[in-house]
């Protein structure tokens, strides 16, 4: 299938954007300049101002000698750009290969879009009427290259549509620019009467070579489509993603739920093909006022479940605003793994962490109250008890050594000891009570002391005696003294954890 794409030309863009902010400057005749080795030049000219012959790269002193009432507006040489982006950005909904055409124009890849808007020339129409509808003057042509498609929206038919395999015949009685040459080149082909491409194509290729360098055969080709050209999209397409344009806005819950329920089919339909899970999901949803509205979810592994991945959807639907209405969906996968068919199926009949009631679970309740968190803690090598767990990277990651069960470990470890005052019998024995945050606790059981020294090639300090304690409640708690007592010595007691 041969590749078709249009090209978008802003022949005012800046000149309209500023109309846009400033409506009263629609019909009068004004210009954009910016200093230039010591002298004010144009670097952009509204209609009226090009009617009366003002145009790019004139002084403004000869602009104003032409038409003395010229209003003349500070260039913003950054807001170009700014604008092709954003216009780039409004263009994903007719496809998402859409990217920059630097200066004045869009160029979009669109093959295979067009039969949704009811074929190329309702498609094309309906670009062009809505963007003239933000205000912006703009010509377009579509092809099967970027060249010719360039070419005929500069200077051929508005709205002009080749057809398949036709480019050649179309750019016969353009003239050379339209090729996207360089300047010095078009003088010289003008000096030699060479005013059609028809005529440049009547000469050998290594004369041409010769007199004007490989770049005009360059160029001619990629109109022809001998070369291919690529574009560079605004926005990277996703390798996994779908698609639903609306012939009617969508502006009910029922309606989303019903788009997003079809690009799920079609999503993990593309996912079980190729083996692979989906770790992550965005959904953008384009609004005809030009806002996008999105939506994220993610699964701790790979899935290609529809209905489980609507449910963790389902959370953050009604954060969607359609407004006036929601015109394309599209969902993306930009996080994905293998996974393999046989892994899915035993999923149903093992328990653990490889249970897939489980996985999902843990899916809902992080996308429900958000990620960061759930989280997953395993044994590590060390001993002293701040550095004796570590959190695992997932949910199926493998314990290097097991969990230590000799000695009893409170299930709550607070990151940092909390200091508590005791009252003890004698300063060796486990302490009769302690006071936390304000409240005496009466013990009544106690277990101790465990010694655990630090470890000195990380750090110095004291050792600790911990012991394990209950109240009159049946609260239990994990309380350590800092260092030896001695009566010539201060020493500190903490709470380190809380046992269930």
């Amino acid at each position: 299938m041969a590749k078709r794409f249009v090209t978008i030309w802003f022949r005012y863009l800046k000149t309209d954007w500023f109309s846009l902010r400033q409506p009263h400057l629609k019909e009068v005749p004004f210009v954009l300049a910016a200093p230039d080795h010591g002298r004010l030049v144009i670097t952009a000219a509204n209609p009226p101002a090009h009617t009366q012959g003002i145009d790019k790269g004139m002084a403004v002193a000869d602009a104003r000698a032409i038409f003395p009432s010229l209003e003349v507006l500070d260039d913003q040489p950054e807001l170009t750009n700014k604008l092709l982006v954003k216009l780039a950005e409004w263009c994903i909904r007719y496809t998402p290969m859409v990217a920059v055409d630097p200066e004045d124009g869009l160029i979009l890849e669109v093959t295979g879009c067009a039969h949704l808007w009811g074929g190329e020339r309702a498609y094309l129409m309906d670009m062009i009427s809505r963007i003239k509808g933000f205000g912006y003057h703009v010509r377009a042509a579509l092809a099967d290259t970027i060249g010719t498609a360039w070419g005929l929206s500069r200077f051929g038919e508005q709205a002009s549509i080749i057809a398949p395999g036709q480019q050649s015949e179309a750019i016969l009685n353009l003239p050379p620019p339209a090729l996207r040459l360089e300047a010095a080149t078009n003088d010289r082909l003008q000096k030699l009467g060479l005013n059609q491409i028809r005529n440049i194509m009547n000469i050998q290729r290594s004369a041409l070579c010769r007199r004007f360098g490989q770049h005009l055969l360059q160029q001619l080709d990629r109109a022809l489509g001998t070369e291919e050209e690529r574009i560079e999209p605004v926005v990277p397409v996703e390798q996994f993603h779908e698609r639903l344009p609306c012939l009617e806005p969508i502006v009910t819950a029922k309606g989303i739920e019903i788009a997003l329920q079809r690009l799920l089919e079609g999503l993990c339909n593309q996912l079980e093909q190729q083996q692979k899970g989906l770790r992550q999901a965005i959904l953008k949803c384009f609004r005809i006022d030009g806002k996008v509205e999105q939506v994220e979810i993610g699964t701790n592994r790979g899935t290609y479940n529809a209905q489980h991945l609507f449910k963790l959807f389902e959370f953050k639907l009604p954060t969607i605003e359609p407004g006036l209405g929601i015109e394309l969906f599209l969902l993306e996968a930009p996080k994905i793994e293998d996974v393999a068919s046989i892994q899915e199926k035993l999923w149903e009949t093992v328990g653990g962490l490889e249970n897939t009631g489980l996985n999902e679970l843990i899916d809902r309740m992080v996308n429900r109250i958000g990620p960061g968190l759930i989280h997953r803690y395993l044994p590590a090598e060390h001993h002293w008890p701040e550095r004796s767990i570590r959190e695992a990277v997932s949910l199926t990651e493998e314990a290097v050594v097991d969990w230590r069960l000799d000695r009893p470990r409170p299930v709550q470890l607070l990151a940092q000891p909390e200091p508590i005052t005791v009252a003890a019998p004698v300063p060796d024995y486990p302490p009769m009570l302690f006071r936390y945050k304000g409240k005496i606790h009466k013990i009544k059981k106690a277990d101790g002391p465990e010694r655990i020294e630090r470890e000195w090639w990380l750090d110095e300090g004291l050792h600790r005696d911990y012991y394990h304690v209950e109240d009159e409640d049946g609260c239990r708690y994990w309380l350590f003294r800092s260092g030896h007592y001695g009566a010539d010595t201060s020493y500190q007691w903490f709470l380190h954890g809380f046992f269930a």
